[in-house]
């Protein structure tokens, strides 16, 4: 039986099952990989990294889109870097928003995503608020003349096509398409294993914005624990709106969730020790 195995770190890797491979292709950017696993249904790789699984990607897409737009309270354009997938997408869609840009860099993802992993997206690439644009997401961020309350980096690692979505620069330019009182979320990494990438995020976006910080999730194919997801903003009290209010905002919006509650999004800003370390030292 064939094997697919993700080399992590320098001393760690896991392995998946492959019990049917549905497509595999070097892109134009990236190498893709899209495989059944009996335990988590269909995965996505890049470059040799898992992505993405059927089994578990409801809660990494719960909190990194309702977190954001539930917390803002009034979000009506949205700006998605990246998340090819389709599964930001998706939960975006479930909310009374006016229109969603998404900007991602491969065509290939969205493409075979569309083909192998129709239940990321549901058929949110065919929603009529939505414009996707196939384009390097810096790029975007530094020309665009519009703004967005909310903007979502739904990113690779910080190697290959998503390395410049790390940058001073690109926080810089995205800041700028940010509307008054409006929020970005990133993908952070796993800081167990990668600490580094949480603190210089956080320093770099404490020269940007007036409240820089992260919550967290645990995403099971994320090997190491909880995943740290960045959260930048001017307006400080974004993230201390109450499990109350978000609840009537959630009821008003009229849908159910798989793992995203309103008690969990007020806790998800409160860090394990270890990652307070990361920060301070």
């Amino acid at each position: 039986m064939k094997q697919f195995e993700e080399t992590l770190y320098d001393a760690v890797s896991q392995q998946f099952r492959i019990d049917k491979l549905y497509f595999e292709s070097k892109t134009d950017h990236q190498h893709l990989m899209i495989f059944h696993n009996a335990q988590l249904g269909r995965v996505m790789t890049l470059d040799g990294v898992v992505q993405t699984t059927e089994a578990d990607e409801f809660i990494y897409h719960e909190m990194m889109t309702h977190v954001p737009v539930l917390a803002h309270g009034n979000a009506k354009r949205v700006l998605i870097i990246g998340g090819g997938d389709g599964g930001i997408l998706r939960e975006v869609c479930r909310h009374n928003i006016d229109h969603v840009m998404q900007v991602e860099i491969d065509q290939a993802v969205v493409d075979m995503a569309k083909q192998y992993l129709p239940n990321h997206s549901a058929g949110a690439f065919d929603d009529p608020r939505l414009d996707l644009v196939i384009a390097d997401g810096m790029e975007f961020v530094r020309s665009t003349d519009r703004t967005y309350d909310i903007i979502i980096v739904d990113s690779t690692d910080p190697i290959g096509p998503g390395e410049v979505l790390f940058t001073e620069d690109f926080y810089a330019q995205a800041k700028r398409c940010l509307a008054d009182g409006g929020v970005m979320v990133t993908q952070n990494g796993v800081p167990f294993f990668q600490p580094d990438e949480l603190k210089n995020t956080h320093q770099r976006l404490q020269q940007r914005f007036r409240d820089a910080r992260f919550y967290c999730a645990p995403i099971p194919t994320y090997y190491g624990g909880f995943m740290s997801l960045g959260w930048a903003t001017d307006d400080r009290d974004l993230c201390k709106v109450s499990a109350e209010v978000l609840r009537g905002r959630l009821d008003q919006a009229a849908f159910s969730c798989r793992y995203y509650t309103p008690e969990i999004h007020a806790a998800s800003f409160a860090l394990p020790q270890y990652m307070r370390d990361i920060l301070v030292n």
